[in-house]
């Protein structure tokens, strides 16, 4: 996955050298984080929560869903750019259809992660860098690894009618990202609710 930062240094140093940041920003054409209509105002950063309404990571092996899969983002625009970090991920009652095995723990690592959205073919999407996970898996005749770590970038889809962003394979291919435990490549399906939880709560979140 590309470096956001380093995207964002080489622009603000282009956009500085014809004619300062202050012009150029106000004609990029990136999207921003919006609550509301009105667009979250630079570097000031909105807490965005949410929950999935559905979501799933197949393997060869099987599915793992959790019942609870909740997460809690810091976002904020700067440049131009709709930027975040994820701080929380917890996930709670995971279950898996590999054969006589059952998760024994899950655990998000290396919080926070680097997200930010991005518009792909003119559509939004909220893509989350260098993912790390840790599942745990037990139970008589499994034959799963009893520990794996998930790891890789995830590009979900905004839908700014209703607040989500949903995760798919079509998703994960317009944004060139991929997620996978070990040399195995993961199936990652899921649609996530976002709520501002600040100044903006209760005002539906967008980005354009």
């Amino acid at each position: 996955m590309r470096s956001r930062k380093m995207i964002l240094l080489c622009a603000v140093l282009a956009l500085v050298t014809v004619g300062g940041v202050a012009s150029a920003t106000a004609s990029a054409s990136f999207p921003e984080w919006h609550y509301g209509g009105t667009t979250l105002p630079e570097f000031e950063g909105e807490t965005v929560v949410g929950a999935a309404l559905s979501s799933s990571l197949k393997t060869a092996a099987g599915a793992t869903t959790c019942a609870h899969f909740l997460y809690n983002m810091e976002a904020w625009n700067e440049f131009g750019w709709g930027d975040a970090w994820l701080n929380e991920l917890p996930l709670f009652e995971c279950t898996t259809t590999a054969t006589h095995c059952t998760v024994t723990s899950i655990e998000a690592k290396n919080l926070p992660w680097f997200s930010f959205v991005e518009n792909y073919s003119g559509k939004p999407y909220l893509v989350i860098d260098e993912i790390n996970v840790k599942i745990g898996y037990g139970g008589t005749g499994c034959l799963l690894p009893k520990s794996v770590t998930l790891e890789g970038d995830a590009g979900g889809a905004i839908n700014n009618t209703n607040s989500t962003a949903t995760f798919s394979k079509a998703s994960f291919e317009a944004t060139k990202t991929a997620m996978s435990i070990g040399t195995e490549k993961v199936e990652w399906t899921g649609e996530f609710t976002m709520e501002a939880f600040k100044a903006s709560r209760l005002k539906a979140v967008e980005v354009y």
